[in-house]
């Protein structure tokens, strides 16, 4: 039998980069681009959250935010709409083919990271939960219909240039004291 930390570096398939959208600003429309620069401790070049110095080494935790593109038609579904434009929830990222809460190692001494395209390296931080926003995109009951779906929050730690079509994988897990900073 394998044990657990070998079974959570296992991943059947590697995932897509679907969408990118950059929020400039907080209540404004976020703008869909086909490729971003992502900087390394800040999050991509464009976005609001960039332009927030994080607190702590290797800046904040929410400096990108990555939905599963799986989700859309559960929460299509589970709040009774024919569809949900992905840039209506104002995640960052739109992510195919890879689960991406499995991409979180559970274990604090192994850290699980995503490689997207050839130079960026994402390290997941938590669950990106809705807001209360989510009723008046997604109708009543919005909020619930989000919840555990809302996809998750990352740090950049290497930064580099991404676009929609990219790989996503996931890097060897790696003790923090080896992880890049």
């Amino acid at each position: 039998m394998t044990d657990l930390r070998a079974l959570t570096q296992r991943f059947a398939t590697s995932g897509r980069l679907e969408a990118i959208f950059l929020r400039p600003r907080r209540g404004e429309p976020v703008l869909p681009v086909d490729a971003v620069e992502a900087l390394a401790g800040l999050g991509l070049a464009g976005d609001r959250s960039a332009a927030r110095a994080g607190s702590g080494p290797g800046g904040g935790k929410r400096q990108v935010t990555l939905i599963q593109a799986e989700h859309l038609p559960l929460l299509a579904r589970w709040s009774e709409r024919g569809a949900v434009d992905p840039a209506a929830l104002r995640r960052n990222l739109v992510v195919a083919g890879l689960n991406l809460i499995a991409a979180r190692s559970p274990f604090a001494d192994r850290v699980l990271r995503l490689r997207l395209g050839a130079d960026v390296v994402l390290e997941l931080t938590g669950p990106c939960d809705p807001c209360s926003r989510m009723e008046e995109v997604l109708g009543p009951g919005g909020y619930n219909a989000m919840r555990g779906h809302g996809g998750m929050t990352a740090r950049v730690i290497a930064g580099g240039r991404i676009g929609i079509g990219d790989a996503v994988r996931i890097d060897a897990a790696l003790p923090p004291s080896e992880a890049p900073a």
